[in-house]
Parts: structure tokens; C-alpha cells; sequence
């Protein structure tokens, strides 16, 4: 009988066909699957620039090994899961393509070139975990669509120019730990239903146009760690629920409009350890509570309205290295406890009205760094342990009543950069050792109570810039080599009862620009080698004792702006050079025993004869003429003298009555002229030419771009040196107040050109007008500009050898003028001049010297443009050139040439010591610091606060201290000073 059953080797036979088949079509699957991704990645790759080539590999004739090109990840499959393009200067945009890898999970395009809109692609796959288009140009609204993206735990789209609302569609990611929007333009509100991110860890939002009221959902999120959403517009009050967030480590409320107490419910977050709330309007006391904070590091609640007094408790916190309770309404003193704080580094409480002494024990046991108590009623001795920990870098005291001495103990204070202590009642003498001190820069002592010697050991400094000691009661003569410091650039001992005359051991003063010896009973003669300080602006020797001649070789000096010798008994005639230095504006030698005819070169053409009151043997120029023998003859007996000042007085009272009726008749006639000139023509001057007046000058003149109620005599009487706010490369610039007219105006005095002759060519007796014509033509078109950017000139006053401009009142000068305009070379020229950790001194005395602020970038513009301003300080160059190539401006000319490592160096202004190694070192240091103001991306540019630190850090052979604001700059691996600036940032 036949069986039905079919055999066993029968069926394996009908299943192998069918199970290689199966394999088959699996594999031409996966085959056709990668294919398809290879050919999803070669049209992104089409779609994008790539001018370093970064994607050059890939190509066609590699798409079956797709997952080794550069920026590709696939799993154990084949499957295409990340994409990682970051930092390959790409631009272009991303295709719909992107959509055939279904199986990505990652896409980072983090620090390319990226502009427009974000395209809906990258939003719309459905697998996502991990988003970062950080650090790029995307612009527009923030598209939805990531809410349908439940894997999403990373999302970064920081540092780009994304405006319009914040994505509310984003709160649908449940699974979201990370939400950085920081450094955009965003407005509105912050989304309440953000609140619903029961996974987030960090938010950042800080650094927009973000306003309204914090929602109280915001503080729902009970995993969130670290919420930084300063840099915005939000007002209202900080709301109690923050006391919810029981996982915050790091808040950062700073800069914006904040109002309201600190909720005591801060005090219960355990694992806080920053708190910035600085620069808002909150009001209120300092919660007690904040002392339970025992993680906190960090507490700066300046520049806010804070009120009553600074609580005890804050002595609780071990861990503090920060407390800046600055420019509040802080009353009371400063609890002992503050001085035990065993991790304190920085300590600053200045513009509050705190009284009392400060701790004892301040210091003592601190690793303590910097102290700013400066502008309260704080009084007692300053503390004796100040620097015991060998770290102190700034003290600053100033506008106190402390009493006692100066602690001895600060005199082996190797690390103290700056002392300021003026304006207290500090009192016996200035300790010795001080100019030994290797890194001090700023020594302030004025407006106390010192007496004594000045320190000989001063005079041994290499690093001091600044010394003032004025105003106090110091009775010795000067150290013979006290001015030959090679980097102080102002000393000042005024007031005091200093003996003895100015050393004649001055030697090399290569840096000095401002000598004040005022005040004293100095005596003797001025010493010729004061001439040999080629770099002094200002010399102030009044109310001394000084005799002799005044030297001829001090109107030669070319940078002298400012002179007064007056109220002394120097002898002689005045130097007939005195006032042809291009430079000198403000010249006083009254009441001193001059004699003989006043010259009428330069400035004492027109000097005020105020400023030679009291020389009774001075006559001519600006001063009675000169009477021929009976004015010369000094030997004449007492009673002929008598006669001749009779007589003089005499001719003296008919010239003078004269004169007085001619001005009278003058005024009425010129007055009339005026009035018809300013109704016919609408203005008080025309071109018409106007008359000599016999002096060799023509009368000064006022064209108005406007209608004026002042005249050219007031402009005049308000040019004196009591009046100067600045001087820049082109004049010096008074402040005239006019109360008649209600009128505050800027007067530029312009320099004449250097070397000319005094009597310019003329023309039919006329000065040739040609260049005046040119400029009267350019300012009277910039008189009608108007632009919110542009101080508004209006008018100018002149005659044919001056010419001052008349301009809106500002107080900021120009720094253009002094590098690139007709002032190039006169002022900074040389890198001590240009030296930004110079010129930062006073800005970075109110700033915090060391820690790493969070990155804000409200003003990310602003860090950009003195960024630039560095680069022009750095390389004397102008903001556009044709060097540097079509569409392309000093930043990316210096990028390129640091990209190519083409003689970093060789960037460098050379005239101003960028081959002087030292000089380099420290200049390759600013630049370091300009590139990263410049950075491509707003987040990676550094605050000011962080600007001043790295500026003040800016020296050769150092290593920076601020490493936690390397951390917010730049990578942590990476130094933040080298002399070499890192590519890595360009």
C-alpha cells in the first residue's frame, strides 16, 4: 500500500527555495534601503556650500560604504542614525531629502554658516532625540512641528537671529531634558505651557526680547536644574513658586525689569549654587532665608533698590566665593560674619550707605581677591589681615571715613594690582615697600590725612601708572627718580607741604602725560630735563615758591596742552616761542614777577589777561602797550616809578574810555548789522569777508547751521582750562555753559597744523582760503545731518588762524579721530597710550574682576563693535581697506590671516611696539580677546563683565586665574589666554 505522507528529504526540498528566497529578497531590502540613503545624503550634499570641501568624500562611487563618510552614523544595520556637520562653514540649505532617513535620530549643524529660515524638514522627522542648529544665521519664526517628537530630549537652537514668539508646540516633547533658545531675538512671553516639561533640565532663554510676567507654571518643571533666562525684558515680581523648583542648581534672572522682594522661598532650593539678580528694579530686604542656601557660590544682587541691612545669616554660607551686593540702598553694617566666610574671593559692596568698620577678620582666612567697599560711610581701621592669604588683586576704599594707618601688612602684598583709598581720614605716613610691590598699577592716597616722607622705595616701581597723593600733609621733597618710573603716566602730590624743587634726575619719563605739583613750597628752578617727558599733556606747578627764568626748552614740548605756573616768583621776560606748540591750549602765569613785552605768537595771541594778571612788568599783546623806556627801565628810583604809574594810570583811563565809547558805537552799528543778517538771511553770518583788526588776525566769526541765541564772545569767554572734558587728535574740547541762553554746547578748539608758519600765505593781504572754503563747505553739510548716530554740529567759530567747532554736548570723544584722522600720530602712539587694561581701569573698578558670569547677549552687538574697536587699537588699521579685499571688513580680514597662520604677528601696528617682544606678547593677548568679541555666533562673544576680567588678565607670561569665565567663553580645554589667538573661534 502506497503512503499519502510525503518524505522528509522531499520537504526540505520544497522549503529551501523558499527560505533563500525570502534571504534574497531581505537583502536586495537592505541594498535598495542603503542606496536609498546614500542617494538621500548626496542631495543634501548638493544642496549645501561647502568651500573648505569638508563633504569631499562624499561621492557616487562610494554610496555602499555610505557609513564611513565624514559626519555619518549608522547603527549595527546600516541605518543611517546621526548626522553630525557642526563647525564645517557650511551654508546652503537642507532639502526635503533629509526626510528618507527614517532612522535618524541625531542632526547637529551646530557653528556653520546657515542663514534664512529653518527648514520645515529638520522639524518634521518623527524620530528625532537630539536637535542642535546652535551658532548659525537661521532667521524668521521657530517653525512648529517638534511636538510631534516624543523621542526629542535635546533641542538647541541657540545663538541665531530666530525672532517672533517662542515655539509653544515644543511643550508637546514630554521627553525634553534640554531647551536652549539663548542669544536669539524671540519676544513675547515665555509659553505657560512650558510648565508641562516634567523632564527638563535646563531652559535657556536668556539674552532675547523676552518680556511680560514670569508664568507661575514655569516653576512646575520639578526636574529642572539650571534656569537661565536673564538678558530679557520680564518685569513683575520674582513669584513665591520658585521655591518649588527643588532641583535648581543655577538661576540667572539678571538685566531686566524685575520688580518686587526676593521671595524667602529661594531660601529653600538645597542644591542652589548661583543666584544672579543683578541689574533689575527689585526692592525689598535680602531675605534672611538665603543663609539655609549651604551649595550657594555665587550671590550677585547688584545694581538693584534692595533696601534695610545685609543679613547676618549670609555668614552662614561655607561655600560662598561671591558676594556683590553693589549700587543698592543697603544701610547698617557689615555683620563680623562676612569675614569668616572661608572660601571668599571677591567681596563688593560699594555705592550702598553702609556704616560702621569693616570685619577684622576680613581677609584673614579668606582666599579673599577683591575688595570694593568704595562711597559708603564705612569708617575704623582698615583690617590688618587683608591680604594674609597672598591673593589680593584690588582694594578699593575710596569715599569712606576710615581712620588709622595704611597696614603695613600690604606692603609684601605681591599681588596687589590696584590701592585706592582717597577721600577717607587715613593717617600716618606712607609705607615703605609699596614701590616694590611687582604688579601694583594704581596707588590713590589723596584727601586723607598722611603725613611723612614720600616713600624713596616709590621711585624703584616698574609698574606703577598712576600715584596720587595729593591733599594730604606729606612734608618732604621728592624722591630724586620718582618721575623716571617707566610706566606711570600720572603722579600728582598737590597740596601738601612738599620742600625742595622738582628733581633734576628726571632722565627718561617715557610714559608720563600728567604732572600736579600744585600746592606745595617747592622752589628752586624748573629743571630743563622736564622738557625731556616728550609724552607730557599737562603740567600744573601753581601756588609754589619757584624762581628763575621759565625755560624756553617747555615751548618746545609738542604734546603740552595744559600749563600753569601761576602764583609763584618766576622772573624774566616770557620765552618768545611760548604758545607756537600746535598743542598747547591752556596757559596760566599770573601773579609771578614777569617782565617785558607779551609775545603774540600762538596762544598768547589771544590768551585771557586774567591769565597774566599780577606780572606788573608784563605790557603789550593782550595787555596795555608797552609805555617805550619808562616801562623797560627797571632800575628807575621809586618816586619816577611812582610817576610813570600814575601817568600810566592816567592814559590808561582815557584809552580805556575811548575804547569804551568806540565798542559802544561799534556794538550799536554791529548790532544793527546783525539783526538785519539774521531776519534777511536767516542766519548771523554770511560769506561776506570781514576786516583785519590790525593784529594780524581777522575777528572771530560765527556761521550758525541754526538759529543761535549765543554769539561768537560767549563761545570765547567759555574757553579756559577749567572748562576742558577732552582732547582728541584733532583739538582740545571745552564744555561751554551759556545760563543766560539756557545752553550747553561742545567747542572743539582744532590744532593748527604742525610746522606751519605762523602768518599763513595771503593773498591781497588775505590769508589764501582755499582750505578754509573746503572745510567751511564740509561742516556746513554736515551741519544738516541729522542722524540719531551723529553728534549734531552747529556752527563753527573762526578767524583766519583758529577754528573751533561747535557741536551738541556729548560726553564721549572720538577714537576715530585720534587713530585714523588728521591726530594720527599725535595721540596714541604707542601701545601704553592705546592699551586697553589702561583705559578699562575705571570701568573694570566696577565691574567683577574674576567670575564667569552666565552668557548673555542682549548686547551682543555692542561686545561685537568694541571688539573692533580693538582690532583698530591693535593694528592701527580702519574698519574697511581695499587690502582686505571686496565685501570683507577688518574681521574677516584678520579671521583669514589667522586661519592661514600668515604672520599672526605681522597683524600687529609695528609703530607702536609690535616687535617689542614683550609688547607683542601682550598685544597677541588683546587680540585673543578681540576675536572672541567678534565671534560668528552672539553666544560665543563674551560679556563686558568678562571682557574687563580677560583685559585686566591681559599680560605676558601669566596664566589666567578666571577660569570659570573661560568655561562661559570658551572651551574648558582650551586656555583662554595664549599668544596665539585660537582659530577655533574665528
Amino acid at each position: 500500500m502506497t503512503s499519502a505522507t510525503p518524505r522528509l528529504g522531499s520537504t526540505s526540498h520544497l522549503f529551501f527555495p523558499l527560505s533563500f528566497s525570502l534571504a534574497l529578497l531581505c537583502c536586495i531590502a537592505v541594498s535598495n534601503a542603503a542606496n536609498d540613503e546614500a542617494a538621500a545624503l548626496l542631495a543634501i550634499k548638493a544642496s549645501l556650500v561647502d568651500p573648505l570641501e569638508k563633504l569631499g568624500g562624499w561621492t557616487s562611487a562610494s554610496v555602499s560604504s555610505h557609513c564611513t563618510w565624514k559626519g555619518v552614523r549608522c547603527n549595527a544595520r546600516g541605518v543611517v542614525t546621526g548626522l553630525n556637520l557642526a563647525g564645517m562653514n557650511l551654508s546652503g540649505t537642507i532639502p526635503d531629502d533629509i526626510l528618507g532617513l527614517t532612522g535618524l535620530t541625531s542632526i547637529i549643524l551646530q557653528s556653520n554658516a546657515f542663514e534664512h529660515e529653518l527648514p520645515l524638514a529638520l522639524v518634521s522627522i518623527p524620530t528625532l532625540q537630539e536637535l542642535d542648529v546652535s551658532d548659525n544665521n537661521f532667521a524668521g519664526h521657530f517653525p512648529a512641528g517638534l511636538g510631534a517628537c516624543p523621542s526629542l530630549t535635546y533641542l538647541n537652537a541657540s545663538g541665531n537671529n530666530f525672532a517672533g514668539p517662542l515655539p509653544a508646540d515644543v511643550a508637546n516633547a514630554s521627553a525634553l531634558e534640554t531647551l536652549d533658545f539663548r542669544g536669539g531675538y524671540f519676544s513675547g512671553t515665555i509659553p505657560k505651557s512650558y510648565g508641562k516639561l516634567q523632564k527638563l533640565k535646563f531652559l535657556g532663554l536668556s539674552g532675547n526680547n523676552l518680556g511680560g510676567a514670569l508664568p507661575a507654571e514655569l516653576f512646575d518643571m520639578s526636574a529642572l536644574e539650571q534656569l537661565l533666562i536673564g538678558y530679557n525684558e520680564f518685569s513683575g515680581a520674582i513669584p513665591a513658586a520658585i521655591g518649588k523648583l527643588a532641583n535648581l542648581q543655577y538661576l540667572d534672572l539678571a538685566i531686566g525689569k524685575l520688580e518686587g522682594p526676593i521671595p524667602a522661598e529661594l531660601g529653600r532650593l538645597p542644591y542652589l549654587n548661583t543666584i544672579y539678580l543683578y541689574k533689575n528694579n527689585i526692592g525689598g530686604p535680602i531675605p534672611k532665608e538665603l543663609g539655609n542656601l549651604t551649595s550657594l557660590v555665587m550671590l550677585d544682587l547688584s545694581d538693584n533698590a534692595l533696601t534695610g541691612t545685609i543679613p547676618a545669616e549670609l555668614g552662614q554660607l561655607a561655600k560662598l566665593q561671591l558676594l556683590n551686593l553693589m549700587c543698592n540702598r543697603l544701610k547698617g553694617g557689615i555683620p563680623a560674619s562676612i569675614g569668616e566666610l572661608p572660601k571668599l574671593e571677591v567681596l563688593e559692596l560699594w555705592n550702598n550707605s553702609l556704616t560702621g568698620p569693616l570685619p577684622p577678620s576680613l581677609g584673614s582666612a579668606q582666599p579673599l581677591e577683591w575688595l570694593d567697599v568704595s562711597t559708603n560711610a564705612l569708617s575704623g581701621p582698615v583690617p590688618a589681615g587683608l591680604c594674609d592669604s597672598g591673593n589680593l588683586t584690588k582694594l578699593i576704599l575710596f569715599n569712606n571715613v576710615f581712620t588709622g594707618p595704611i597696614p603695613a601688612g600690604l606692603t609684601t602684598c605681591s599681588t596687589l594690582v590696584r590701592a585706592r583709598a582717597h577721600n577717607n581720614r587715613l593717617n600716618g605716613t606712607v609705607p615703605s615697600g609699596l614701590g616694590r610691590l611687582p604688579r601694583l598699577q594704581r596707588l590713590e592716597l589723596a584727601g586723607n590725612e598722611l603725613s611723612g616722607e614720600i616713600p624713596d622705595d616709590l621711585a624703584l616701581s616698574t609698574s606703577l601708572s598712576f600715584i596720587d597723593l595729593s591733599h594730604n600733609q606729606l612734608r618732604s621733597a621728592l624722591p630724586s627718580n620718582i618721575l623716571s618710573i617707566p610706566t606711570l603716566q600720572t603722579f600728582a602730590a598737590a597740596d601738601n607741604e612738599l620742600v625742595g624743587g622738582v628733581p633734576d634726575e628726571i632722565g627718561d619719563c617715557p610714559s608720563l602725560s600728567a604732572l600736579d605739583l600744585s600746592g606745595n613750597r617747592l622752589s628752586g628752578a624748573i629743571p630743563a630735563s622736564l622738557a625731556s617727558c616728550q609724552r607730557l599733556v599737562s603740567l600744573s606747578l601753581r601756588n609754589n615758591q619757584f624762581t628763575g627764568q621759565i625755560p624756553g626748552a617747555i615751548a618746545k614740548m609738542s604734546t603740552l596742552s595744559v600749563l600753569d605756573l601761576s602764583n609763584n616768583f618766576f622772573s624774566g621776560e616770557i620765552p618768545s616761542n611760548f604758545g607756537t606748540s600746535p598743542a598747547l591750549e591752556m596757559l596760566n602765569l599770573a601773579y609771578n614777577n614777569l617782565t617785558g613785552p607779551v609775545p603774540t605768537t600762538g596762544l598768547l595771541r589771544t590768551i585771557n589777561p586774567d591769565d597774566l594778571a599780577g606780572n606788573t612788568g608784563l605790557c603789550g599783546g593782550v595787555l596795555p602797550p608797552c609805555g617805550g623806556a619808562s616801562s623797560l627801565r627797571a632800575s628807575s628810583s621809586e618816586a619816577s616809578g611812582l610817576r610813570r604809574s600814575h601817568m600810566k594810570h592816567i592814559a590808561a583811563g582815557w584809552a580805556i574810555g575811548i575804547s569804551a565809547l568806540i565798542v559802544a558805537c561799534g556794538v550799536v552799528l554791529l548790532g544793527k548789522q546783525l539783526y538785519q543778517r539774521w531776519y534777511v538771511n536767516g542766519g548771523c553770518c554770511d560769506d561776506a569777508a570781514l576786516e583785519e583788526d590790525g593784529s594780524g588776525s581777522w575777528p572771530w566769526r560765527l556761521t550758525a547751521f541754526q538759529r543761535l541765541s549765543f554769539t561768537s564772545a560767549e563761545v570765547l569767554a567759555c574757553i579756559k582750562e577749567d572748562n576742558i572734558v577732552g582732547m582728541g587728535g584733532t583739538g582740545v574740547v571745552y564744555r561751554a555753559d551759556m545760563p543766560r541762553h539756557h545752553a550747553v554746547v561742545a567747542v572743539k578748539k582744532l590744532w593748527r597744523a604742525a610746522g606751519c608758519p605762523e602768518e599763513a600765505a595771503t593773498v591781497d593781504g588775505r590769508q589764501d582760503v582755499e582750505a578754509g572754503g573746503e572745510f567751511a563747505a564740509e561742516v556746513k553739510l554736515l551741519g544738516r545731518l541729522r542722524h540719531r548716530n551723529v553728534v549734531r554740529m552747529l556752527g563753527y567759530v573762526s578767524n583766519n588762524l583758529d577754528t573751533m567747532v561747535l557741536y551738541e554736548y556729548m560726553v564721549n570723544g572720538s577714537l576715530w579721530e585720534a587713530l585714523h584722522g588728521r591726530g594720527k600720530g599725535k595721540m596714541l602712539v604707542d601701545w601704553v597710550s592705546r592699551s586697553v587694561a589702561t583705559a578699562m581701569t575705571t570701568v573694570a573698578s566696577a565691574q567683577n574682576a574674576k567670575y564667569g558670569y552666565t552668557l548673555k547677549v542682549d548686547q551682543k552687538s555692542d561686545i561685537y563693535s568694541f571688539g573692533v574697536v580693538l582690532m583698530e587699537l591693535l593694528t592701527g588699521r580702519r574698519p574697511i581697506e581695499p587690502e582686505y579685499g571686496d565685501s570683507t571688513d577688518i574681521v574677516g580680514w584678520i579671521r583669514e590671516r589667522l586661519r592661514i597662520n600668515s604672520g599672526v604677528e605681522e597683524l600687529l601696528d609695528a609703530g607702536v611696539g609690535g616687535r617689542v617682544d614683550h609688547v607683542r606678547e601682550e598685544m597677541l593677548l588683546v587680540l585673543r580677546i578681540a576675536v572672541l568679541c567678534t565671534a560668528k555666533s552672539p553666544k560665543d562673544r563674551p560679556t563686558m563683565r568678562d571682557v574687563v576680567t580677560m583685559l585686566g588678565e591681559a599680560k605676558p607670561r601669566r596664566k589666567s586665574s578666571s577660569a570659570t569665565v573661560a568655561a562661559t567663553v570658551v572651551d574648558k580645554d582650551k586656555p583662554v589666554f595664549t599668544t596665539s589667538p585660537d582659530s577655533g573661534y574665528l
